[in-house]
């Protein structure tokens, strides 16, 4: 993941629900343009925060087994607060359904007790082609190497 959206992984019962935190930091590249004069975390961003959660969730539901979480479809997605510079985004998703590949969860954001962002999210797992085996397996690390360290993070 380029642009990792989460700090921290705070708890994970796979196949039922993760909390993870995103303190967002005032050097981040887009608050400069985001907006120069009320710097705040773009709404799609705190988007791909819940999805990374709900990926991470997937992954360990799965046993980390290879493939790709794809995001299918972002549903009811309402957004209620800014989260400034200095600020922790509270992470919440729960699998609601399991279907085989398919998962349905329910994602929300808070900061400081208000609902920042919420939605539906349903992501699908896609098995990688046979022939990336090495790449597949350089993700893999990363991932779990990212896991890690999110979680010792929460453990500081």
């Amino acid at each position: 993941m380029k642009f990792l959206q989460l700090s921290s992984i705070e708890q994970l019962e796979p196949g039922r629900w993760i909390e993870a935190t995103q303190t967002l930091r005032g050097d981040e590249e887009y608050l400069r343009d985001h907006f120069p004069r009320f710097p705040v975390m773009p709404g799609v961003l705190m988007l791909e925060g819940l999805f990374q959660a709900a990926s991470f969730l997937v992954r360990a539901t799965r046993q980390h087994q290879p493939g790709l979480v794809l995001l299918q479809a972002a549903k009811n997605v309402k957004f209620g607060d800014f989260v400034a510079p200095g600020q922790t985004l509270k992470i919440r998703v729960d699998v609601v359904k399991e279907d085989g590949d398919s998962f349905i969860v329910k994602g929300q954001g808070t900061k400081d007790g208000s609902v920042a962002v919420a939605g539906r999210l349903v992501l699908a797992c896609e098995p990688t082609d046979p022939d990336c085996e090495v790449a597949v397996a350089l993700a893999r690390r990363e991932v779990r190497q990212i896991m890690e360290r999110l979680q010792n993070a929460a453990m500081e």
